[in-house]
């Protein structure tokens, strides 16, 4: 009788032990994958900001090669191209000259004034002064001003004012719809397009559509062009979402939602 109560007691202990083991090794395994688990997601996070500093970087690096671009178009060109024009009528004021030579002046005035103009337009386009001094509502409302004085397109706008947007996002979101114009001019073929954007509580949301040609969605996100690819790194760096609907012959729609950074 004392020698069953010795093995019951012993397989109680046992039982005991093994449970206190297993319960040891399930505690270490969960812990040991919890650990895994956080390495790699600050490996992931860490990656994240390393691609979110290496774009940041890059948009930068072409804004300031635009700004320089912009700068050497209006002080080395421009002002050359107006010493041209400016001398090119003191000559033709000149009675003595003949036909011939009159011509050719005013050949070479008007090659002037229509560089001299091309050379501001793009300039203009590069680095567009009205956005610094009055914000991105007004540089937007001149773009579409310009955009339908010099096509066929239609455009429908209602634009809120991005009070809280920093000067450098602001220039993120024309970028953005600069983009989104050319794209529906030179590949959509569009003749009208319809852009709001409003601001709320947390952020801001811009919807832009055109009546272009269309194009398959799974296709632009497999081989997205330069402009889409542009595009998408704006957005991430606006702490945004971009949907894109569309299909070919029915228009584009795209719908970007940004948040604020706190």
């Amino acid at each position: 009788m004392e020698n069953k109560k010795i093995i019951i007691q012993a397989l109680v202990y046992g039982i005991i032990f093994l449970v206190l083991i297993t319960t040891g090794l399930i505690l270490f395994f969960h812990y040991s994958r919890q650990k895994i688990v956080q390495k790699e997601l600050e490996k992931a996070t860490l990656k994240l900001d390393n691609q979110q500093k290496i774009l940041q970087t890059s948009i930068d690096i072409q804004e300031r090669e635009r700004k320089r671009i912009a700068q050497d178009l209006h002080d080395a060109i421009s002002s050359k191209l107006n010493i041209v024009s400016l001398s090119t009528n003191v000559l033709l004021v000149d009675k003595t000259i003949n036909k011939k030579q009159r011509k050719t002046l005013e050949q070479i005035l008007e090659i002037t004034t229509g560089t001299l103009e091309s050379s501001r337009r793009i300039a203009h386009d590069l680095l567009p002064p009205i956005l610094d001094k009055f914000g991105l509502k007004a540089a937007l409302e001149e773009l579409f001003e310009e955009c339908s004085a010099n096509t066929n397109i239609d455009i429908e706008s209602n634009i809120e004012t991005l009070s809280i947007l920093s000067k450098t996002n602001q220039l993120h979101v024309f970028r953005i719809v600069q983009e989104l114009i050319n794209n529906s001019i030179r590949h959509g073929k569009a003749s009208e397009l319809v852009i709001y954007m409003e601001q709320n509580a947390t952020g801001f949301v811009l919807r832009y559509q055109d009546n272009g040609k269309g194009f398959t969605v799974k296709e632009a996100k497999e081989k997205p062009g330069i402009g889409l690819q542009n595009i998408k790194s704006r957005v991430k760096i606006l702490n945004g979402k971009l949907k894109i609907e569309s299909t070919p012959n029915s228009g584009s729609q795209f719908i970007i939602r940004c948040i604020y950074e706190a």
